[in-house]
């Protein structure tokens, strides 16, 4: 063999020893190449396993602030007003928005029937008061007869029991007669109070029918004060006492409150709501609060003890109740259980269930359970109502 074919297979032999090389190194790095690819899938599928959440410590909640409630306005004293005597309305003297002074005329009544009535009293007096009279005379006469022993006792005294009886019946067509010209003053209905008209029912020609079953001729209502009635929390009632002052608000008056006071209440708790029904006394001068209305009743009325404020959006609406998600040093979830106080509408007072230096979540997602490991972001708790 010549030494140019040896040389000439000595670079055959290198050349193919480089490529396989290379193609071990490159298998090699693809190997690893997967390998690492593997792990950071791996990694990255352990990450998604295991969920972040957004937790912050519950805010301290001031004692000191206004209870806030809804309430309703009503009229301090009101009345439906109904005909004592049946017949036809001859004239009504004032309408809705009227008001009216205690004892002021508001309508009058026409009602021939009771005319009839009082004329047929009358005769019936009359007569009765005739045989009266008749028999005063009757019994006169057999007295003086009895003296000259013309007749017996027996007669006198039938004649002296019928005069008596007469009499009664005339006592009592004096008083039927009476009852009837009493009967007459009804035909004028009459304010009870001081108040405003707040539905008139009638018109004139309007038939009526005595008493509270026929038809409601006016209502009348007095609104100065007014009284508003509102539902306080129980864990709230201690605070609520007689004489306190209170104020309410009205959406048609922004910016503006009427002072009041708490002027009594029911005196226990209602089992169905566990609230205490209040009334407060609000001077209406005015006339500017009307009955039926709604007010924000404010009342200076802490609840006891030391609370903490959470979101609304910290909270999971479950079968068994309200909960919130606590993450503990383990950074593992645990469901609590939470008793509500007031609403502040962004955030919730919890009376029990948590501490300050707990960790809540935030947005905690429905399918999270008790014990799940969870990854923690802290997130900046702003706090406040």
């Amino acid at each position: 063999m010549t030494e140019t074919s040896r040389s000439s297979g000595r670079w055959l032999f290198t050349t193919l020893g480089a490529i396989v090389l290379i193609l071990v190194v490159l298998g090699g790095l693809t190997v690893l190449r997967r390998q690492s690819e593997s792990r950071a899938l791996a990694n990255e599928t352990e990450r998604s396993a295991v969920p972040t959440v957004g937790v912050i410590h519950p805010s301290a909640g001031s004692t000191g602030d206004d209870l806030v409630l809804p309430g309703t306005m009503q009229a301090f004293a009101e009345s439906p007003i109904y005909a004592r005597a049946s017949g036809y309305v001859h004239r009504w003297t004032h309408d809705i928005g009227s008001n009216v002074r205690a004892g002021e005329l508001l309508a009058e009544i026409d009602a021939p029937e009771q005319d009839q009535e009082i004329a047929q009293a009358k005769a019936s007096r009359e007569q009765i008061a005739a045989s009266v009279a008749l028999a005063k005379s009757t019994a006169e006469r057999w007295e003086a007869l009895r003296k000259e022993d013309a007749v017996s006792q027996q007669e006198v005294d039938e004649k002296k029991g019928a005069y008596a009886q007469l009499q009664a019946s005339l006592t009592s067509a004096d008083a039927n007669l009476k009852r009837l010209d009493e009967l007459q003053a009804f035909r004028k209905v009459y304010a009870p109070f001081d108040g405003m008209i707040t539905k008139r029912n009638v018109d004139v020609g309007t038939l009526i029918t005595a008493g509270n079953s026929g038809q409601q001729l006016f209502h009348l209502s007095q609104m100065d004060p007014i009284r508003v009635f509102v539902t306080v929390p129980e864990m709230s009632v201690p605070a609520i006492k007689t004489g306190m002052k209170a104020s309410i608000e009205l959406m048609q008056y922004p910016g503006r409150r009427f002072d009041g006071v708490v002027a009594r209440t029911a005196g226990s708790i209602d089992p169905a709501t566990r609230t205490l029904l209040t009334e407060i006394d609000v001077p209406n001068k005015k006339g500017e609060l009307l009955p039926g209305g709604y007010a924000q009743v404010h009342l200076n009325a802490a609840s006891a003890g030391d609370h903490l404020l959470v979101p609304v959006n910290a909270l999971l609406f479950r079968s068994e109740g309200l909960r919130a998600v606590v993450v503990d040093a383990d950074h593992r979830a645990h469901l609590r259980a939470l008793t509500i106080g007031r609403d502040y509408g962004t955030t919730l007072e919890v009376l029990q269930g948590l501490s300050k230096d707990d960790w809540i979540v935030l947005n905690p997602p429905d399918s999270i359970e008790e014990g799940q490991e969870v990854r923690v972001e802290v997130i900046k708790n702003t706090g406040g109502k």
